[in-house]
């Protein structure tokens, strides 16, 4: 490692233990919102990174690293940035000539490139690069042997836990090392096809028991039965539990844009990222139509927000309802969590997608119904708007989906399929145009 990349990651370290303190970030009750403190580095998003109340955990006996200066123990997510390579950029040019910058304006590259990806995907790739560094340390690969990575070794890796581990998850942790060297500006040279045909070989490989299950769908009989074994007038949290599915459902969301990961530390609630009551309003259009509108202030794909909304519904599913019921019951500061709960007359949760898991499964038991994932709830969602006739593209807007992953529903389902499969079926052009690619000129 060169000095000044040594002065970069020491600064950085210090910094990183400084700003690990037990100070709660957590929104706990009604009368006093506590805000996040941003004493440690901001990121552009505004997101506090280094900012934690949590320790790294130590590490699991199958990927235990050799100590090394270059790698310290630090949390998932920070490994891209503190573990810097022997060779990353630095102020000479390729010919060794030094060039008129600071150190500050080489870790301010690193802290904008940092922004290409959000912080759960950091995560994935610390993991990812945390079992690349145990691979090369089984094998004691030098440091100049593991960066810049040879085609062969990362072929080799990618070849080491296919069998063992998720194609999608070996997929991931390549992306991870490849992250890491441009983070650093370390040039990552791979012959692409010999990569993807490996990944390809890694999914025929991967062991049944890293396959997941089919995941159920979510449909309106489903959360009618389940809202029998809700208390919905005698428990607030039953009341915040069934308005969030209710919202989820009719929104097409992800359950983790209503919920929070955690009720303390980094993944805690936190205005600038959560949907709070101050987030919805009520639009209505020309026709008089209503519809309710979310705002998520930030997704992994749009960090500057996204809107998403419902109209009211027939029946006991109704998301109004269900959202007024949460609201007179639990009443919500403009600025907390929009799912907050009470737990007793002076404090307030927000509600965690455990705690909501939770809460769903156990009244399934008392429903007699199997248990579904969260993710059930959005494909559910999407499967009862294309059954009501609504168009593919609409549909695609209104969830927000990929166009390969919202075809996986078109293919599976028969019932969605076939008043497209009709003869003379007036649908059966719009459904081409969908499912088939561009040609191209």
């Amino acid at each position: 490692m060169t000095s000044l990349s040594l002065q970069l990651n020491t600064a950085y370290c210090d910094r990183l233990r400084n700003s690990i303190q037990p100070q709660s970030r957590t929104w706990i009750t009604r009368s006093k919102l506590k805000q996040p403190t941003l004493a440690s580095r901001t990121t552009l998003r505004g997101q506090v990174l280094t900012k934690s109340t949590t320790r790294p955990r130590p590490y699991p006996l199958t990927r235990t690293l050799i100590l090394s200066p270059h790698r310290p123990h630090v949390l998932a997510r920070d490994r891209l940035r503190v573990w810097i390579p022997w060779c990353a950029r630095n102020q000479l040019d390729t010919d060794g000539t030094p060039i008129n910058l600071a150190a500050s304006d080489l870790e301010r590259i690193r802290e904008v490139l940092c922004e290409a990806w959000a912080v759960s995907t950091m995560e994935v790739y610390g993991s990812g690069l945390l079992t690349f560094h145990v691979f090369c340390d089984i094998r004691k690969l030098t440091e100049r042997e593991r960066v810049p990575a040879r085609q062969v070794v990362i072929a080799a890796f990618i070849s080491d836990l296919a069998g063992t581990y998720a194609s999608s998850t070996i997929r991931n942790y390549v992306f991870g090392v490849r992250a890491w060297h441009v983070l650093h500006g370390v040039r990552w040279d791979m012959r692409l096809e010999e990569i993807e045909s490996l990944l390809k070989a890694a999914k025929r490989l991967a062991p049944p028991s890293s396959k997941r299950k089919k995941r159920q769908p979510f449909t309106v009989d489903y959360i009618t039965t389940l809202r029998c074994g809700l208390n919905l007038e005698n428990d607030p949290l039953h009341a915040a539990v069934f308005a969030c599915l209710t919202t989820t459902f009719y929104t097409a969301g992800r359950l983790g844009e209503f919920t929070v990961k955690a009720l303390k530390g980094a993944n805690s609630f936190s205005p600038e990222i959560h949907v709070k009551p101050t987030d919805v309003r009520v639009e209505t259009d020309e026709r008089g139509l209503k519809s309710t509108v979310f705002f998520i202030p930030r997704t992994k794909v749009a960090q500057s927000g996204e809107e998403i909304s419902w109209s009211k519904q027939d029946g006991l599913t109704d998301p109004n309802a269900a959202l007024q019921h949460h609201m007179t019951t639990n009443r919500p500061p403009p600025d907390g969590p929009l799912f907050a709960y009470r737990v007793n007359k002076k404090q307030m949760k927000p509600l965690t997608k455990a705690k909501f898991i939770e809460v769903i499964h156990a009244a399934a038991d008392e429903a007699g119904l199997e248990h579904l994932q969260g993710h059930g709830i959005r494909i559910g969602s999407t499967l009862e708007y294309l059954l009501r006739g609504v168009p593919f593209d609409v549909m695609k807007v209104k969830g927000r989906w990929a166009s390969d992953a919202f075809q996986t529903y078109l293919r599976k389902h028969a019932q969605i399929l076939a008043p497209y499969m009709q003869a003379r079926s007036h649908q059966h052009e719009e459904f081409t145009r969908i499912v088939m690619p561009p040609v191209r000129s």
